[in-house]
């Protein structure tokens, strides 16, 4: 339960709800009646009781879209940022299936040669073949 607080002047409780809403908009954040109400000393439900008009003004304000001269919001960055890294990631895996397919390649050839040079000098290779005894 709150303490009783006198009778709060509407001009200081619009005074402190500019505050909270120019504190709101540097932090990026939507402003609420609670969290006026707590700063003035009194309920959620007793703020809404004695100052309707500033209630809804809140209301309105937090229910209100995001300015979107404000710039992307961290939410917006983070989207952007993981978006980002999917297609460096996509972009990297189709790299290392291209790399994979060049060293197959480069095996085969090396393979192939190995056996023209063999086969053309009359040299067998020791380790691949071996004769019995």
């Amino acid at each position: 339960m709150t303490t009783r607080v006198s009778d709060l002047p509407e001009a200081l409780v619009r005074k402190r709800m500019a505050e909270m809403i120019e504190t709101c908009r540097q932090t990026n954040t939507k402003p609420s009646v609670l969290k006026l109400a707590r700063q003035l000393g009194l309920s959620n439900t007793t703020f809404r009781r004695r100052f309707p008009d500033i209630a809804q003004e809140l209301g309105a304000l937090r229910s209100a879209p995001a300015d979107p001269a404000d710039g992307p919001t961290t939410h917006d960055r983070l989207i952007a940022r993981n978006a980002k890294l999917r297609r460096r990631n996509q972009e990297l895996t189709s790299d290392l299936a291209l790399a994979i397919a060049q060293l197959q390649q480069l095996a085969l050839t090396n393979e192939r040669l190995r056996e023209s040079l063999e086969s053309a000098s009359k040299i067998t290779n020791i380790h691949g073949k071996r004769t019995p005894r």
